[in-house]
């Protein structure tokens, strides 16, 4: 009796819910606040070729609720997109929520916290990463001799190899032993 509007088709849907940590009800719940963005640009039914090609700017993505506040919003984008520029597919999109979603196992947060915290996206974390960090949490409160101080200490303290940055596997060992960062690194949909 009604015209239901079928957003993907029900391969699109397994597909999805294998490749992420959502249910089907969630991913269409992501596909609903992922169109709320930018309902001109955003189909309501999305093909294969669309949910990766329709690419909602970075400035949007931005605005969200859940990131306007975060000081790494940018960084953040920039680490889910494809571009590397922080426009998101859809496909970028789910991806960027079922990171941060209660169910992504903590491996997958520390490797997406990585890359968020690099930077210079050099595959390491140096001082420079550490800075802009610094920067971003305390909106240039710092002066730069704190910062420096600050990066120094880090490097010190968590660089296992000695060789004055730190790899994934340093950062990953750093992580593990913050008892918070499984419910920092979290957003609900």
């Amino acid at each position: 009796m009604g015209n239901k509007v079928v957003t993907f088709t029900e391969k699109q849907l397994d597909d999805y819910q294998d490749c992420t940590f959502f249910t089907r009800k969630e991913i269409l719940r992501v596909h609903k606040k992922y169109r709320e963005l930018r309902p001109d640009l955003v189909p309501r039914q999305m093909t294969e070729g669309e949910a990766s090609s329709v690419k909602v700017p970075r400035e949007y993505i931005e605005k969200m609720p859940e990131l306007r506040e975060n000081p790494f919003r940018t960084r953040i984008c920039e680490a889910f997109s494809r571009d590397g520029k922080g426009n998101l597919s859809f496909e970028d999109f789910l991806d960027f929520l079922s990171v941060f979603s209660e169910q992504a196992p903590r491996d997958i947060k520390v490797f997406y916290a990585f890359k968020i915290y690099d930077f210079d996206k050099d595959g390491f974390i140096g001082h420079g990463d550490i800075k802009s960090a610094l920067v971003a949490l305390t909106k240039n409160e710092l002066t730069p001799e704190e910062r420096q101080q600050i990066a120094d200490k880090v490097i010190e303290e968590a660089d296992v190899d000695g060789d004055g940055k730190l790899s994934s596997i340093e950062f990953e060992h750093v992580v593990f032993r913050a008892p918070d960062f499984l419910s920092t690194f979290h957003i609900r949909i």
